[in-house]
């Protein structure tokens, strides 16, 4: 059954009525820059009448119910505008209050300089980075459409609303996700390219003369350019309710505004866009505007009441689709573990276990056999990839892909795409409902850090499947050679980083990464790596743990340890043994997250790394870092060859006679 359309607001408010609350509106984008004598308020002045339609006439939401899941999206892209999504979230019902306005990017308020997720409610991704909200929107609009083919239009049924700036559309990461919303039909998406011409340096025309109309429609979205009509609530809401309409593509809406409106001297200037009003221009403004010069943060009692009327048209809206919900007689148990992003029950009974009889394996093949082993109590699970599905373990056994015939396809093919790819996963987790989980060549994070840190920064439950992951991969050489990324992402706070040593440790890191919350990057191999012995019983408690031991001598206390992650790990047990023939007694330790090691106890930690016992680090990337841990490294700190990757191992050191010297050099030296 198709969701109806957001009632009228009861009583229906006067035309005066609603121009004086988007006066109300750009008073509260003038006022809040000005107490923190920073901001951006003539985007938010510019966009206050198509806010005030969005958030009366046409988003189904409800206000006392922020999360509520059938709930429209809206996501303000072009994120520095914020102040006008806060006052839209005062205004009607989240929360905000005229305090928190009057904090406006101050230290610990709920109304920081740009939208955060989790910290605000109403605020349903973090943006600020141009382009991130763009394409965070395809994933949301991904995820809206394949939880309405797979649970029906019962209990998912509804749109996502966008709107960006010129900034966004210049930034790569849209032409990347446009094309892709585009090549896979997403209707339900409604974006509005905010056409102000002003960016900080001055007129957009000193780097922009692109047509956006014509370059959208190359895409295959529907396009509607309704002009210069910024302040004409009607013609807004027209628009926004043919957008909505279209099924079968994405829908581009642009709207040419006027940065500062009404302002008398800033209207069309750069210093609108960045800087907060002076007195003397506020003081005429809010003159043009009726409102009170002598006050700030106004809003009369009517306007308010007018604005709180959303609560209960939103609250009926939600009971109508918990009646919904409440008779739908589909899979409740898959439903709810696909909105909270996690598995069913006991999911993790199915992760295979892997024997040294199953090896050698690759880590990214091991990681694919955790998918598909795994996939049936993960109702949301959706992997993708950048180009490389069978190269990065995301070829989802039986899975077809997303597509305009295929809505329901749980596997999405991005193309070369990564920096969308990780911002429409982030979508994707942040609107609810799936696991994405992304794949491309390690050294290619680099074209998705952007994307990386906002899902950081946010919490995003995703999952990143990061292969090739050293100069093992071989002969494409150092462009394609990851060296300084592991250093890189373990910087980055927020994201756990897990580089297993072998299939089993791969099944733990999976297990990890679909229980835990925010983003999990696996660092994965190329090449074949042995089953270990003892990391089917070790492995369980070690991943989760970070660190562990996995092999110590037998016949007394260990002199040397050997600290390696991934390939390296097995690299180390041969050493080990040709230590112990030289009457050395080593201790191996793998390693695969530091973050989750560093959330251990002292106890722990020096459990695993006994004081006073020297420690090599062995890791085929930079030794950026491993002082921390080790009395010496062994790594790569310049960049890669081209040649076989054994080959390329060998000749940097990495072999179980170099590492077994460079231990016993250690040893040698501490011993003085």
């Amino acid at each position: 059954m198709p969701t109806p359309l957001p009632s009228p607001l009861d009583p229906a408010p006067s035309g005066e009525l609603e121009q004086r609350g988007v006066d109300v509106i750009r008073g509260l984008a003038m006022d809040a820059p000005r107490a923190a004598n920073s901001g951006h308020p003539g985007t938010a002045m510019a966009l206050a009448p198509l806010a005030h339609v969005l958030f009366t006439r046409v988003l189904r939401h409800d206000p006392s119910d922020p999360d509520w899941p059938d709930r429209d999206r809206f996501v303000l892209s072009n994120g520095h505008a914020s102040i006008l999504l806060y006052a839209m979230l005062h205004l009607t019902g989240y929360g905000l209050t005229l305090d928190d306005l009057r904090n406006f990017r101050s230290w610990g308020s709920a109304t920081p300089g740009h939208p955060e997720r989790h910290h605000t409610a109403g605020v349903e991704v973090t943006t600020g980075p141009l382009g991130q909200g763009f394409a965070n929107g395809v994933g949301m609009g991904i995820a809206e459409r394949w939880l309405r083919t797979h649970f029906s239009a019962e209990v998912c049924d509804h749109h996502t609303y966008v709107v960006a700036g010129d900034g966004c559309l210049e930034e790569g990461i849209s032409h990347e996700a446009a094309s892709l919303a585009g090549h896979l039909g997403l209707g339900r998406l409604v974006y509005v390219y905010d056409d102000n011409h002003i960016t900080i340096d001055g007129p957009t025309e000193l780097a922009l003369n692109d047509n956006a109309a014509e370059r959208f429609a190359a895409y295959g979205w529907a396009v509607d350019d309704i002009g210069d009509v910024a302040n004409d609530l009607d013609v807004l809401e027209g628009a926004l309710l043919r957008a909505r309409a279209d099924e079968d593509r994405p829908s581009l809406i642009i709207l040419r505004s006027h940065i500062g409106y009404p302002a008398p001297d800033l209207t069309d200037s750069s210093k609108a866009h960045g800087d907060p009003f002076g007195d003397e221009e506020a003081a005429k403004t809010k003159v043009l505007l009726g409102l009170p010069v002598d006050e700030t943060f106004w809003v009369p009692d009517d306007v308010l009441a007018m604005y709180r009327s959303t609560i209960p048209r939103g609250q009926s809206m939600r009971a109508g689709w918990e009646a919904r919900l409440d008779a739908w007689n589909g899979d409740r148990a898959r439903y709810e573990a696909a909105l909270a992003g996690h598995g069913v029950a006991d999911w993790e009974a199915a992760l295979p276990t892997f024997t040294p009889a199953d090896g050698p394996m690759a880590t990214r093949k091991a990681i694919k056999a955790c998918l598909d082993a795994t996939q049936e109590g993960l109702p949301g699970l959706i992997p993708g990839s950048a180009d490389l599905t069978g190269n990065t373990g995301m070829a989802l056994a039986g899975a077809t892909a997303q597509s305009v015939g295929d809505p329901g396809g749980s596997l999405v093919h991005y193309g070369i795409r990564e920096h969308a790819m990780g911002a429409v996963m982030t979508g994707m987790a942040a609107h609810g409902g799936t696991i994405p989980v992304g794949g491309t060549f390690f050294v290619f994070s680099d074209y998705m850090r952007g994307a990386v840190r906002v899902a950081a920064i946010s919490g995003a439950h995703v999952v990143y499947s990061w292969t090739h992951d050293s100069v093992g991969l071989g002969q494409d050489g150092p462009t394609h050679q990851p060296i300084e990324q592991l250093a890189a992402v373990r910087a980055m706070p927020g994201l756990r980083v897990i580089r297993p040593a072998d299939a089993n440790e791969t099944a733990q890191a999976w297990r990890v990464a679909v229980d835990g919350d925010g983003p999990t990057a696996l660092i994965l191999t190329r090449q074949d790596l042995p089953v270990l012995e003892a990391t089917a019983g070790l492995a369980p408690e070690g991943v989760s743990r970070g660190a562990y031991v996995l092999a110590d001598p037998g016949d007394g206390p260990a002199q040397v340890i050997l600290l390696a992650t991934g390939s390296e790990v097995s690299l180390c047990v041969d050493a080990a043994r040709l230590l112990a023939e030289a009457g050395t007694r080593a201790r191996v330790v793998s390693l695969p997250s530091w973050e989750l090691f560093a959330e251990q106890g002292d106890a722990y930690r020096d459990e695993v790394l006994t004081p006073g016992v020297p420690v090599l680090s062995v890791e085929a990337a930079a030794t950026f870092g491993w002082e921390r841990y080790a009395d010496d490294s062994l790594g790569i700190d310049h960049f890669g060859a081209s040649a076989p990757g054994a080959v390329v191992l060998r000749e940097f050191g990495f072999d179980p006679v170099n590492v077994a010297a460079r231990a016993t050099a250690l040893l040698e030296r501490t011993s003085r």
